[in-house]
């Protein structure tokens, strides 16, 4: 019993550790953002990121001292686990606890033979502490104007340097909240109430105050978006309002957030009482705890499983030549299989693939790319999975499925949130719905390449559409960095045979890109290519991405907003008409 308590022991520590470090990575990002240390955000994301495995292969060492030739004993494993339930009992923070122990646990046995008896499949503690959300948020109350609230709610959230223009931002702010919320709340002053989570949210260039106002029963939540100026100032840029649009800020699609959450329930929890529609696994994740959000995905996923009966079937629209893609039609997300053999001219290892995903996964996102979780030998019940599916998996990916009895085991999967592929999105819309989501198409182009990503096969199958509208790129095989790229134009032919020839009649090196090609892209939809054309023609220049190039190796950081350029305040007052 002493050895599995110093096993179970340096397990707990190596998890004190790792939060620890984690909230000092996060700490820092306040006086990072003060210093306009873009670079530094950035990296400290991406730190935190490569933390977590760090750790976990550190405490690897340690425990397989430790255990010696019981480290693969499951009955070692069984007495382990029950000591450490022990150990966590009433901790503030045991689910992530856990989550770290089974991650030690994945990393003895390969992820192989994952039973409760052994790791915290599921938790004899619950999903989540008992979070009181109450002692995380400020409470501002409407005793007087609406200005002199929010300008004590702006000075407790201001920073070591000043805002640009206080007042201005307080008028701004009034003026939405009484266009906005006068017709649908009571303002009045006894029933007026904003409770706002006591530290910002860092990501990108920004800073994010949330919250809600509560009136007469009824809650809004709201997000205030502070950015800096780069020149030693700071000013609200905008207000959000609405579960959707605080939705968007905490996308899947976007970085994790840095924020100061010694207990990170009960932010959780109080987010998703902002946003119900948002699965709390996501907002884990949005808030830098990706493998517990993977964890807690797993245990809603099951659930999910053992109460409906629908069968698995092959994803909608056309399929991929690296990945097999199936969804179950009662369910929001898909699963990508890495396929044993590529379709031609994809010419890649399956180990480069893996490396894209792990890429975009460290990347800035940009909120153009869907987050992923990746699993090792996840099981399913065989009977879920449809014979049309079954046919496609043996034919494409043999060497990823086995069948044990009733269960059909996944030795490597990517889970994704479902979206509309954008070229079926097309074939229904609206010319109206064409314009904005062509728009949102070359959008996310134009922000992935900011970001330092080009996507390479930037067909439109590639691309999604989410339930809030935005165009989503979600297949990563062929994404490289922007600045590996050498953006040519096509040279002109010097004679009628070059004019002529089927095959490129100049050097064309492993790098070389040639956007006046992206045309083929819209093959067999010229209404969306003539709507992109009208929009987003700059594409197709070579000098438009080495611009885009040249602002990168410059050191710019690009602004990437989760909400629509037109819903920013303004900042600076319209000039006076001049006088006739």
């Amino acid at each position: 019993m002493e050895k599995r308590e110093r096993f179970a022991r340096t397990i707990l520590n190596g998890f004190e550790s790792y939060f620890a470090e984690f909230q000092n990575i996060t700490l820092a990002a306040k006086s990072q953002f003060e210093n306009a240390d873009w670079q530094g955000i950035r990296s400290a994301s991406t730190q935190r990121i490569d933390l977590y495995k760090q750790k976990t292969n550190q405490i690897y060492e340690y425990v397989e001292l430790i255990a010696g030739d019981e480290l693969r004993d499951f009955e070692f494993w069984r007495g382990a686990r029950d000591v450490y339930a022990g150990l966590i009992q009433g901790h503030n923070n045991f689910e992530i606890a856990e989550t770290f122990f089974n991650s030690v646990y994945c990393a003895v046995f390969k992820h192989r033979k994952i039973r409760d008896e052994y790791a915290f499949v599921f938790s004899p503690h619950g999903d989540m502490p008992p979070a009181d959300v109450s002692s995380v948020y400020r409470t501002y109350t409407l005793d007087g104007s609406m200005a002199s609230l929010l300008e004590a709610l702006l000075t407790d959230y201001a920073f070591s340097i000043p805002y640009e223009e206080l007042q201005r931002d307080i008028d701004n702010i009034v003026e939405v909240i009484v266009s906005y919320l006068a017709p649908r709340f009571d303002l009045n002053e006894e029933n007026v109430e904003f409770q706002v989570l006591e530290h910002h949210f860092y990501r990108n260039k920004g800073a994010y105050i949330v919250g809600r106002i509560n009136s007469g029963g009824k809650s809004m939540p709201f997000v205030l978006p502070i950015l800096h100026n780069e020149a030693g100032a700071v000013y609200v840029d905008t207000m959000l309002f609405g579960s959707d649009k605080v939705s968007v800020v905490f996308s899947f699609t976007r970085s994790y957030f840095l924020v100061d959450a010694s207990i990170p329930a009960q932010y959780v929890l109080f987010l998703q009482q902002l946003m119900p529609a948002k699965p709390i696994s996501e907002i884990y994740s949005a808030m830098g705890y990706n493998k517990h959000g993977k964890t807690y995905y797993h245990r809603c996923a099951f659930r999910h499983m053992q109460n409906t009966s629908d069968q698995f079937n092959i994803a909608p629209g056309i399929k991929g030549m690296v990945m097999c893609v199936f969804t179950l039609p009662s369910y929001d997300f898909v699963f990508k299989i890495i396929k044993d053999r590529f379709t031609p001219p994809k010419d890649m290892t399956h180990e480069q693939v893996k490396a894209k995903y792990n890429l975009v996964k460290r990347w800035d996102r940009a909120g153009r790319m869907a987050d992923t979780q990746e699993f090792t030998n996840l099981a399913f019940a065989r009977e879920r999975f449809s014979d049309e599916l079954m046919e496609e998996l043996h034919k494409v990916a043999p060497s990823v499925i086995e069948e044990h009895g009733k269960a059909l085991v996944i030795k490597h999967v990517y889970v994704e949130r479902r979206m509309t592929p954008l070229n079926l999105y097309l074939q229904n819309a609206n010319d109206e719905q064409v314009e904005a989501v062509m728009d949102e198409y070359g959008n996310a182009i134009k922000q992935l390449a900011s970001a330092n990503i080009f996507p390479g096969d930037m067909l439109l199958k590639n691309f999604g559409v989410t339930r809030h509208g935005r165009v989503v790129f979600y297949d990563y095989d062929e994404i490289v960095p922007l600045m590996d790229c050498n953006f040519r134009k096509i040279p002109e032919p010097r004679t009628e045979a070059e004019e002529m020839a089927s095959q490129p009649w100049y050097t064309v090196g492993p790098n070389d890109i040639f956007p006046e090609e992206f045309r083929l892209f819209f093959s067999g939809n010229q209404r969306a290519r003539k709507v992109f054309d009208k929009l987003h023609s700059d594409i197709y220049e070579a000098s438009f991405w080495r611009g885009l190039q040249e602002r990168i190796s410059s050191g710019h950081v690009e602004d990437f907003f989760p909400y629509r350029r037109e819903m920013r305040f303004e900042r600076f007052p319209a000039p006076a008409a001049e006088s006739a």
